[in-house]
């Protein structure tokens, strides 16, 4: 399986780790926003990771490098037999990923693509896609990164223990030893907390940004987020929107996780008894190991399914994730 990756900052990076080892799969495009780089012999990790670190986009690599303002379009364009992309893009504006999906839509691209999408309004403009990425031949999976992603399958799985699910609560955290390394992932969570939306994160400096962090100690706290583990769960068929909560801590300046991320599914079983099953991730595995290894197991998932002729749009909740060997 051939596959690219969009966006290069700590998720990108951190994509090409996970990929690293694997044999089913190989890593031949990627894309940032001032160029991208295509091999059909497979991209080098390092080499890669240092051009992009010392000048600032894949654009410069030699000889597989091009710099672009229009990076995705013409990778789209040059890199023949990519089987499928992960995307891993900071979704802002709230409708980036649904313009994406749109701009491979008009050029005719078909194959898989894997988002890690975290807000529910965001899958909601996706989901006004679905027929026009069934008639395009792309398959495409939403929500498959740790929460929504790995949490939400699990509470898929769970709710099966039950005639009727009363609530399902995600609680995460999230250590990194340095915010600057997910600049993009820090401010989608500051969109999330009181007094800020999403385009006034995606307007802060950096500067701004650390500042925020100082007041905080470096720890966002987040609560009652607009996160799509509950309209994914709802089309599921699993539960209603508003019996999903979605919250937890992010300890910007400690790589140790604040808290132990969770998901806990209550329900009444056949015989009438109230259980609450719980799935928790080890304290030891990285939010980017939690993301990258499942968006993969469900790039070979619709990979699969994409040879079948099954196209459409498919969430973390719907369709179980392969492992990739």
């Amino acid at each position: 399986m051939r596959v690219g990756i969009l966006g290069f900052g700590g998720l990108g990076q951190a994509a090409t780790a996970v990929l690293a080892p694997k044999q089913e799969m190989l890593w031949v495009a990627a894309a940032d926003q001032k160029g991208y780089a295509y091999s059909p012999t497979g991209l080098n990790r390092d080499r890669c990771i240092s051009v992009y670190r010392d000048q600032g986009s894949l654009g410069y690599l030699e000889p597989n490098g091009t710099l672009s303002s229009q990076s995705i379009e013409e990778l789209v364009k040059t890199a023949a037999g990519v089987d499928g992309y992960f995307l891993a893009l900071p979704n802002l504006p709230n409708s980036f990923m649904a313009s994406v999906a749109r701009q491979f839509i008009e050029l005719g691209w078909r194959g898989v693509l894997v988002d890690a999408i975290k807000r529910t309004s965001a899958v909601e403009l996706l989901l006004e896609l679905q027929d026009e990425l069934k008639q395009a031949g792309i398959t495409y999976m939403s929500g498959c990164g740790a929460t929504p992603g790995l949490l939400t399958a699990a509470a898929a799985l769970a709710a099966q223990s039950y005639t009727e699910i009363h609530s399902v609560n995600i609680t995460f955290g999230v250590g990194i030893a340095n915010w600057e390394a997910y600049r993009a992932t820090i401010r989608e969570d500051i969109a999330h907390l009181d007094g800020y939306d999403v385009e006034r994160a995606r307007a802060m400096s950096d500067a701004e940004v650390e500042a925020l962090l100082n007041e905080t100690n470096g720890l966002l706290k987040l609560e009652n987020m607009e996160h799509a583990d509950d309209i994914m769960l709802e089309l599921a068929g699993i539960c209603s929107r508003d019996r999903v909560t979605v919250g937890g801590i992010v300890d910007t300046r400690n790589p140790k996780k604040p808290l132990s991320t969770n998901v806990q599914i209550t329900g009444r079983t056949f015989e009438g008894k109230i259980s609450t099953h719980t799935f928790t991730l080890g304290d030891d595995t990285s939010m980017a190991a939690n993301v990258c290894g499942p968006a993969f197991g469900y790039l070979k998932a619709g990979i699969q399914l994409h040879k079948r002729g099954i196209y459409g749009l498919f969430t973390a909740a719907e369709i179980m994730p392969q492992f990739v060997r």
